[in-house]
């Protein structure tokens, strides 16, 4: 039986289509339909590891999880990754395929449109209802030539669509109506609702607006979603981290400064400090925000060199290499590990130019750029360490790798153990990773997740000064945390539809 689908297009980038299709999958999902996400092409540097190592859209995997399955390439078979100099890593089926120019992109339209097809195909054999997100705008009229994830897919599926507009950031009646009247006539017939997301206040103050937008398109609204303030669920895109939730908080006992390069990745990997009381987070891009904090964090980035040449630039090096001296605790993670060893080798010039390059000189580490990229899910085992370290020697952690490069260290604190292909016997590779000071305030590794261990986080949190009572808190708060806001999201959303109206839009009514 071939899956049912529904369409989440939007009228512009961060409409909320991402959001919505998680809410959708978590809701289908708990009245007990097979539900599965799916996004024929993403660009973002925010990648998430599938259990066969394929490497996907964050977005992506999170829909996965709030629809209680395990993540698959099918669900985004296509991920661009920004690098710098305008190129970026297109990413195939969950592997690297080729790196392009973005004139050059569109030249491959027919090669990676079947693999669209063949992904969505395969899940919609598997499940019961499969829902396609879209990406930006499907009415970006000198790139629909090349658009291979909104319209095209829904008339591939011939999928009924939901168009969204954030009427957060004004307009909402130009964007939906614009929208609308931009599609070719074949595009409109598949719209067959409307959702106005992102409202602030009084709902029953929008009824004109929904009484005009229905007079105007001749289309249903399915409803108002409100804003949701702080709701916590891993974002996709680094331009959430404008949000407020990311800057500092005078009040908080731990204040934790992350370096937010250009081409960051993966800077969920400190989401798990929200769920400890008194530790701020917060993302930082000159030498006068840094100001003092606890610990200055390296996150991961898509161009190790590109973005250490524009920390020396910023003069963030010199700040960080200062507050390293006066005994302050610094913590790089994937390309941040990268950038605090002594130097940096890509022969052949896989991230930048070839040649070789002064690291920070932080760790006693070498890097060098090969061709092979390693995406897999893993766990490990704290192995050695000093100072507070010892405190968690025999620790199990869980996590993924997702890098270029293969670092040697004189001081690895993990073992990690990949994780194993489905029909192997073996429990998988071993390797000795990470790499730490002497008295272990320095310290990084490559492993993704490292700080989602509530026993190794609060380790690190106490080697600071916190003086937060585990004993408070019992279970792991930060999965409790992210099935909270999954379910505030989940009623919301519920709340604010019209959800017999959308479901008969599914069954084709």
């Amino acid at each position: 039986m071939t899956a049912k689908t529904l369409a989440i297009l939007g009228s512009s980038s961060s409409a909320g289509k991402s959001l919505l299709t998680t809410a959708l999958c978590h809701s289908f999902a708990r009245r007990g339909v097979r539900v599965a996400p799916f996004k024929a092409q993403n660009m973002s540097n925010n990648a998430a590891v599938c259990p066969d190592g394929a490497e996907i859209g964050r977005a992506q995997a999170l829909q996965a999880r709030a629809a209680g399955i395990a993540p698959s390439a099918d669900m985004n078979p296509i991920l661009i990754k920004p690098e710098a100099d305008a190129h970026s890593q297109v990413v195939v089926m969950g592997r690297p395929f080729k790196q392009l120019a973005a004139a050059d992109y569109y030249t491959y339209k027919q090669t990676l449109w079947k693999y669209v097809t063949a992904a969505l195909e395969r899940l919609r054999a598997e499940y019961d209802l499969v829902i396609i997100e879209g990406a930006g705008s499907p009415v970006e009229l000198n790139l629909k030539a090349g658009d291979i994830v909104n319209m095209p897919v829904a008339q591939y599926a011939q999928s009924p669509v939901l168009l969204v507009g954030d009427i957060d950031r004004g307009g909402i009646f130009a964007q939906l109506l614009g929208t609308l009247w931009l599609l070719e006539p074949e595009e409109r017939a598949l719209v067959r609702g409307l959702v106005v997301n992102k409202f602030r206040g009084d709902l029953a103050l929008f009824a004109e607006g929904v009484r005009l937008l229905e007079e105007k398109s001749g289309t249903p609204v399915l409803g108002v979603i409100p804003y949701l303030y702080d709701l916590g669920l891993p974002e996709e895109d680094a331009v959430a981290l404008d949000s407020a939730i990311y800057t500092a908080n005078t009040q908080s006992e731990i204040d934790i400064a992350i370096i937010r390069l250009p081409l960051i990745a993966n800077f969920d990997d400190f989401d798990p400090f929200r769920a400890d009381p008194g530790v701020s987070v917060r993302y930082v891009t000159s030498v006068e925000e840094i100001d003092q904090p606890d610990a200055i964090c390296l996150p991961g980035t898509k161009s190790t060199v590109a973005d250490l040449n524009w920390l020396r630039q910023r003069g963030l090096d010199q700040a960080l290499l200062s507050h390293a001296r006066r005994g302050g605790a610094v913590v790089g993670i994937c390309g941040g590990y990268q950038m605090l060893g002594q130097v940096i080798h890509d022969p052949q010039g896989i991230e930048s130019g070839p040649g070789s390059y002064a690291g920070l000189g932080l760790l006693a580490t070498e890097t060098s750029f090969t061709g092979e990229k390693s995406t897999r899910q893993a766990r490990a085992i704290v192995r050695g360490g000093a100072g507070w370290m010892e405190t968690v020697s025999g620790m199990i952690l869980h996590g993924y790798e997702i890098h270029m490069g293969r670092t040697s260290s004189r001081r690895p604190w993990l073992e990690i153990i990949r994780s194993a292909p489905s029909d192997s016997s073996s429990e998988g590779e071993r390797t000795l990773d990470g790499a730490f000071s002497q008295d272990g305030r320095i310290w990084g590794c490559y492993l993704h997740g490292v700080f989602a261990e509530i026993g190794f986080r609060r380790a690190w949190l106490r080697s600071l000064g916190w003086r937060g009572d585990d004993n408070e808190t019992t279970g792991d708060p930060e999965r409790l945390r992210f099935e909270q806001a999954l379910t505030r999201l989940t009623d919301t959303v519920e709340t604010a539809l019209d959800m017999k109206m959308l479901e008969a839009i599914i069954d084709g009514q």
